[in-house]
């Protein structure tokens, strides 16, 4: 990531990620195995038109703060429940007034629903509810009003950039796999220092920065350690990921993150975009290197059998079957 006073996130990111508090690896939802109970941590973190599921885990990460259960059929907004009495909790790191959270409700006017200043508070899934100058979380009830661990009120927006080539053997030919006959597509995966688990580098959009600068930033800061390569080396990476990241993406999701972090007030967005490296010539030819956030990185085959962090391993999966590839 970029140095802690250059953008929004960053400055906590460290504090957060690395220690075990699910603020800004990616958007997935968190490592946490003993505050989220496995119901919890079983189910899909995506699930765009279904009740969220992550979002209603008993205990918020990272505290001892226990969410005020709400049931499957009461989840819905529009489901009269005058007993809803949501608990109020924001971690203390962001009541510390970072640069990258929002003021309390009351001590500024956000616009929600709209780009507001240099914030982008518009959510991926269209127009959200108001309620006392409060957004609404657009996937219902979660037990828990505030911020919690989330900056900005209503959308915090991130980006998952998924780099792909195929797999090669000692001859340059594509390697297909033994049962389904498919070629093998191989994807950069960084292994996060928190859990031990491998997953698909990303990170939280800056203010002001647009989606496809947010992917291209995180994937050379997280997978090429580019920050830390020479001038020269990293002239030379940021031209083979500016060409690879110029090419038309397979955009494989974009919307609500069913996320533990996730409260009646704040919510995860993500845009997850596949890049592919089709002839071998591009990012393939890079040495990789993990950055901050990372304990390793490799190009890893995609497969259904991997055990990957989150829900990453549902993304893969529709890259996979886009490119025809095995899975």
């Amino acid at each position: 990531m970029k140095a802690l006073s250059q953008h929004w996130v960053a400055s906590v990111h460290l504090a957060l990620s690395l220690i075990g508090l699910p603020y800004a690896v990616g958007t997935s939802g968190s490592c946490w195995k003993n505050s989220i109970s496995s119901f919890c941590a079983s189910r899909s973190a995506y699930m765009p038109s279904a009740a969220h599921i992550k979002a209603r885990c008993p205990v918020y990460p990272g505290s001892d703060t226990k969410r005020f259960p709400v049931p499957d059929d009461k989840v819905d907004w529009e489901t009269d429940w005058p007993q809803y009495n949501p608990v109020n909790y924001t971690a203390p790191v962001v009541l510390n007034k970072p640069v990258w959270a929002d003021p309390d409700i009351g001590a500024f006017s956000p616009q929600f629903n709209s780009l507001d200043g240099s914030v982008d508070r518009k959510s991926h899934k269209g127009p959200y509810r108001i309620k006392n100058g409060s957004p609404l979380n657009p996937h219902g009830r979660t037990g828990l009003e505030g911020r919690g661990l989330l900056g900005r009120w209503g959308p915090n927006h991130a980006a998952d950039p998924i780099v792909t080539r195929w797999k090669r053997d000692s001859a340059g030919l594509p390697v297909h796999h033994i049962n389904s006959q498919l070629p093998v597509l191989q994807f950069v995966s960084i292994k996060r220092i928190d859990c031990g688990e491998w997953a698909i580098p990303g990170g939280m959009v800056d203010p002001g920065e647009h989606i496809s600068q947010t992917l291209q930033r995180e994937f050379s800061e997280e997978a090429m350690n580019s920050l830390q390569a020479s001038p020269s080396n990293r002239q030379e990476i940021q031209k083979q990921i500016t060409e690879l990241f110029n090419s038309s993406g397979l955009q494989v999701y974009k919307g609500y993150v069913d996320d533990p972090r996730n409260t009646d007030n704040a919510w995860m967005e993500t845009v997850a975009v596949n890049f592919h490296d089709e002839s071998g010539n591009s990012v393939s030819q890079l040495p990789l290197q993990a950055g901050d956030d990372a304990g390793q990185v490799s190009w890893i085959d995609v497969d259904s059998s991997l055990a990957l962090y989150a829900s990453h391993s549902h993304f893969l999966e529709t890259v996979a079957k886009e490119r025809n590839a095995h899975w």
